[in-house]
């Protein structure tokens, strides 16, 4: 079924399909109302599946299921995944409770933080999408560009730290989230009962215009002493620069992204390079002209080569910034010199520094659900009907619940024991600082496992780590299911990026600091075999490793040439 008909000039349009679409959407309403009026389908057209991307909606259906069914002559099980925007992850209490109340209400019964401090529903079916947005809307929450072609949810240190460096770093997110939002007027109009504009031409979109950006762009904010964001993963990196509290201006770093595709050396990882440096009063204006520079200039007719980091890689530096001081009508100075990065352990009790506490919570892959004994979705909803904190979702998929009282600590902790959380002090660091995405069974792009798998292969980690006195080590390891790093599996110590059922590529490499991609070592590792594999390469960190040297820093010292020597043996011929 599709919704929106095919434009013969489609044929000879040099551009992709998906920007003709945006196009011809009447600025992102296509058909959708009629979409979702139609009883008779569960689904929506390709045409406005494209577009409800942009609404923060992912058209998916159940993998699991669909051979099944296709084998019964039945269709495929459509549901909908809807991705909230939180603007540095902070939630009030009352929204925190809206949220999981909606999980029963519209979803599976479960909530999914992502790795960009937001909130994600799955299982959502086409007839509650309408209820579910319309509520989240209520709840003065939106799922207004969290996907699709725009700038998508702003990242800051969720730190709750109680000082005027995040203040500042909040204050900056919520503003730029904000300012960057779409201007349509299509979002009220279909979720929340707006009436409807004729389409006379009118540019509703200022910064955007009627085709919208060339694929997704991300910010992030950070400091030096707290890139708890990995901001050099986005498009465009907030570096926050301050003389103790006062706030100096911001470094911007541009080009950064992380999907690639497997076997295609024109896609690739890369890091955010440092562009300019501006003034705290110029910060959103210098930003807005990077965003024009890659509206007007990205790749409009291959999806796979439109992020900015192509164009940053292939135009350079000088051009980019150039192109952003045409479009500010100003001149900027040049970055101005960075201490080295640090990234803090949040998970567990900290002091805000007012005399209050907050407390990290571990989510493995950041689902919040009810499994067997480990009933983490009913205990945190209990936590934060009592105690009333405020809560932060962080770049690690985990949990901040913040301004708790010195006499809170014991009965909180309490609570969570009683539903069976396990809290930081009860895991090894590599549990506690490992990712996956979602992947199978809802994620089309999944080639494989991620979030079903993340415990066991950790488990296999864990086990070797301990044969080698390493089981206090901080390693990163992050899983996903196909190579476009969701779960930033590229700027880590260890990245398993799905390459077949069952089947991963090992990257190492990367680094905690999130200054360093990792390189991939071997293209094809079999899931029970990733323990195996990486033993050789732990008992030689243990032996060899210089000072205090991580193991990505161990790995990237050796290269991949050494570390192919030390693992040959462990090979099975399908890995050679």
């Amino acid at each position: 079924m599709t919704l929106l008909p095919r434009s013969p000039a489609a044929k000879t349009d040099p551009r992709s399909e998906v920007e003709r679409i945006k196009e011809a959407s009447h600025f992102l309403r296509g058909t959708i109302v009629a979409g979702l009026t139609d009883a008779d389908q569960v689904q929506f057209g390709e045409d406005d599946a494209n577009l409800l991307k942009l609404h923060g909606v992912y058209q998916q259906y159940d993998r699991d299921t669909a051979t099944e069914r296709k084998q019964k002559g039945i269709d495929r099980d459509f549901q909908f995944m809807t991705r909230l925007r939180i603007a540095g992850g902070r939630l009030t209490a009352a929204q925190y409770l809206s949220c999981d109340g909606f999980a029963d209400r519209f979803g599976n019964g479960t909530l999914r933080i992502t790795t960009r401090q937001t909130f994600q529903y799955h299982g959502v079916l086409k007839g509650a999408l309408k209820g579910l947005l319309g509520a989240i809307n209520a709840a003065t929450l939106t799922t207004f560009a969290t996907c699709g072609d725009v700038v998508r949810n702003v990242m800051a240190p969720p730190t709750p730290v109680r000082s005027p460096v995040y203040d500042t770093l909040n204050q900056i997110a919520r503003t730029l989230s904000a300012r960057f939002l779409p201007q349509t007027g299509a979002y009220a109009e279909i979720w929340v009962d707006g009436v409807p504009v004729p389409d006379d031409g009118h540019n509703e979109e200022p910064l955007y215009d009627a085709t919208y950006l060339p694929r997704k762009f991300k910010i992030g904010l950070a400091t030096p002493d707290d890139n708890s964001t990995d901001v050099l993963t986005n498009d465009l990196a907030v570096i926050a620069l301050f003389d103790g509290n006062r706030f100096l201006g911001a470094n911007l770093a541009v080009g950064g992204g992380l999907g690639l595709t497997h076997n295609k050396a024109k896609t690739y990882a890369r890091l955010a390079s440092p562009l300019l440096f501006v003034e705290p009063e110029a910060l959103g204006d210098a930003i807005e002209a990077v965003i024009k520079v890659q509206r007007d200039h990205g790749d409009r007719r291959d999806r796979k080569h439109a992020r900015l980091k192509y164009l940053v890689a292939e135009k350079g530096l000088a051009w980019i910034k150039s192109e952003t001081e045409r479009h500010a009508g100003r001149s900027y100075d040049a970055p101005r010199p960075m201490a080295r990065f640090r990234v803090p352990d949040l998970l567990g009790w900290q002091a805000q520094g007012d005399g209050r506490w907050f407390l990290g919570v571990p989510v493995p892959s950041g689902r919040i659900a009810n499994q067997g004994e480990r009933r983490l979705r009913t205990a945190l909803r209990l936590l934060v009907n009592q105690f009333q904190p405020g809560v932060v979702l962080t770049p690690t998929q985990d949990i901040l619940f913040t301004d708790l009282a010195e006499a809170d600590r014991a009965p909180l902790e309490a609570l969570l024991r009683e539903h069976g959380v396990a809290l930081a002090q009860d895991l090894a660091p590599v549990q506690r600082w490992g990712m996956a995405c979602p992947a199978l069974p809802t994620c089309g792009l999944a080639l494989t496992e991620a979030e079903r798998v993340r415990e066991p292969i950790l488990d296999g980690i864990l086990e070797r780590l301990t044969a080698h006195g390493l089981e206090h080590e901080a390693i990163s390891v992050r899983i996903t299911g196909c190579p476009n790093g969701c779960a930033r599996p590229y700027a880590g110590d260890i990245g398993l990026i799905g390459r077949m059922a069952g089947t991963y590529a090992l990257y190492l490499g990367g680094n905690f600091e999130g200054t360093r991609l990792s390189t991939c070592l071997l293209d094809k590792v079999a899931e029970h075999d990733i323990p195996r594999v990486l033993e050789p390469l732990l008992r030689d960190f243990a032996e060899h490793r210089q000072g205090i040297e991580s193991f990505g820093d161990y790995c990237s010292r050796l290269g991949n040439r050494h570390l192919a020597e030390l693992v040959a043996d462990s090979l099975s011929p399908a890995m050679i």
